[in-house]
């Protein structure tokens, strides 16, 4: 048996040390089963703290931010080409993300961080982006609000 002081300290500890953080991965790969040139998933759902890691799984792929979703997600992210980054979201809100040569062809995602809705401004703001682009932000953007 313990004695108290003891028990009380390995209680104090455990029940003060924080969680830890999670990190989730996000491949860009030139296909996934029938699509091409995708990040693998391509909506991702974290909390604050957490870090996406930004795998290149195929040569020539990057993941730089697509801005303007009006929810306050104001970090920036620019994943240069064939690096592998991890990237720390601190503040709630939707990050886009687009592979730069490849956003014609629908290469794009989402990472939500936090309890967020997605906000008027996020739908105007994809409208300049290429039409496979506009259509799969569409999707991502209506499985923000499903837990």
């Amino acid at each position: 048996m313990l004695p108290r002081s003891l028990f009380a300290f390995a209680t104090i500890l455990l029940l003060g040390t924080p969680a830890a953080a999670d990190e989730v991965r996000m491949e860009m790969r030139n296909q996934s089963g029938s699509e091409r040139f995708v990040y693998e998933p391509d909506f991702i759902r974290v909390s604050p703290g957490d870090t996406v890691v930004f795998v290149p799984i195929d040569k020539g792929h990057n993941a730089v931010s697509i801005g303007g979703f009006g929810t306050g997600a104001d970090q920036s992210i620019n994943v240069g080409f064939n690096k592998e980054v991890s990237v720390t979201f601190d503040k709630p809100g939707i990050y886009g993300v687009k592979c730069t040569p490849h956003v014609g062809l629908g290469m794009v995602g989402i990472i939500v961080v936090g309890e967020v809705e997605v906000p008027e401004a996020a739908r105007a703001s994809i409208a300049k982006l290429p039409p496979k682009a506009r259509q799969r932000l569409e999707l991502l953007l209506g499985q923000v609000g499903r837990s």
